[in-house]
């Protein structure tokens, strides 16, 4: 018997309506989400190519891995934001986009999305770039899509935070005043560059240049998706023409019945990773009672690592425990073991916790969502699977379920090298 059968709940992101997001189990739909964002939004499909996604359907976004799409999806959730950029994708418009020492060639090659309507810039003398005027206060996360043809480096500034990125290893340069950075393969020789700035800023503009950390020489790149949004990291790409445009927060919870849940015992299964080392806010997912903080069993994502929570303020009682995660943005397994006198928290194959204290819920479980109650602490990032059981499991069970499958998987989502 494989140890999913005693599972009660399974979500493996695979199948997706508007406004459904389906489990593999129960079969009766009780375990199935009610997902609501009432705009449309964009992830990577099957093939590793951007595209559009409608209103209220969830997003199953395979993950890419120095440019190779996975063969899984994950479930990716994320707040809402505004691409204030205009033309995002015509960088050719001189409406909203100014060249200095440079020119562009409309639709010059295939994009991220898998269509020709990438842009050539090319510089006329050293120094060339290409810049859009923003007003904007705070903090702010300043994207672009670039691809090397035959200059190295791409300087992206966020007014007085710049980074150079070599856009022919995939490697970040010399910066100055940058609160963090990131360069991401997306495959064909595209990589998602990035800039984080929290002042006041005025000009989003990219220079381009054969040499680190100064303005040599002359020659081309291609650029497409720029996006400037108010946030410490980065989201999904949100094209935009004559207008800025908001993509809304991904809702996602009201799964289950009491009948999938255990009120005195069980275990909460999550395969998850965080959208960004530079999220720091709380973001859980938990099984409850629908109110917030009353009666539920959860798992957090917070600053530094995760945290379980069992917690019940009818009978005042709550239970937590804490263990540090040194990359959050990458997939863990985590598993909380609720039971009177028998809790334990078990990370990727470990048992990291335990606690022996006695309890008892005076309410009843009746959902899991991806937040800990009337939409508090929302979960954004990506999501694997999700599991409910409504027995404690055995050690050795906690050990196989909490483990990757493979060596190989295990290094993939870990990000190590085998040599």
């Amino acid at each position: 018997m494989s140890l999913y059968d005693k599972a009660s709940l399974i979500m493996t992101p695979s199948g997706a309506k508007a406004t459904k997001l389906y489990s593999h189990k129960p079969h009766n739909g009780n375990g199935d989400f009610t997902h609501n964002r009432s705009t449309t939004a964009t992830r990577v499909n099957k093939d590793g190519l951007i595209e559009s996604v409608a209103a209220d359907v969830p997003r199953l976004d395979y993950p890419l891995i120095d440019g190779v799409v996975q063969d899984c999806p994950a479930l990716l959730l994320e707040p809402a934001r505004t691409n204030i950029l205009r033309k995002s994708q015509e960088i050719d418009d001189s409406t909203y986009w100014i060249k200095g020492n440079s020119n562009v060639t409309a639709n010059d090659t295939i994009s991220p999305d898998g269509t020709q309507n990438a842009d050539l810039l090319t510089l006329t003398s050293a120094g060339g770039n290409i810049y859009s005027p923003i007003s904007t206060t705070g903090t702010h996360s300043f994207s672009v899509f670039a691809k090397y043809v035959d200059m190295q480096y791409i300087r992206v500034r966020l007014t007085g935070a710049y980074v150079f990125f070599d856009i022919k290893n995939g490697v970040i340069g010399s910066s100055i005043n940058n609160d963090d950075s990131k360069i991401e393969d997306y495959g064909n020789g595209w990589y998602r560059c990035t800039v984080i700035d929290d002042n006041t800023n005025t000009i989003a503009q990219v220079y381009v240049s054969d040499t680190d950390g100064s303005y040599t020489g002359t020659g081309s790149v291609h650029l497409w998706g720029l996006q400037v949004e108010s946030g410490s990291y980065p989201t999904s790409y949100i094209p935009t023409t004559t207008q800025t445009v908001t993509r809304n927060a991904d809702v996602c919870n009201s799964a289950g019945t009491s009948a999938e849940f255990n009120d005195s015992e069980g275990v909460l299964y999550w395969e998850a990773a965080r959208q960004s080392s530079s999220h720091t806010a709380s973001t859980c997912v938990a099984i409850s009672n629908g109110a917030t903080i009353d009666t539920a069993v959860s798992l957090y994502y917070f600053s530094t690592g995760i945290i379980a929570d069992i917690f019940n303020t009818s009978t005042a009682f709550g239970l937590s425990y804490t263990y540090a995660i040194e990359k959050q943005v990458l997939f863990n397994r985590m598993a909380v073991k609720y039971k009177s006198g028998d809790v334990a928290l078990w990370l990727n194959g470990f048992e990291v916790d335990t606690d022996t204290t006695t309890f008892s819920f005076g309410d009843s479980f009746d959902q899991l969502a991806f937040d800990y109650g009337s939409g508090s602490f929302p979960f954004h990032g990506r999501t694997k699977e999700l599991a409910v059981f409504k027995e404690a499991l055995t050690d050795s069970e906690l050990e196989s379920l909490t483990s990757w499958d493979s060596f190989n998987e295990m290094a993939t989502e870990q990000e190590y090298t085998i040599e």
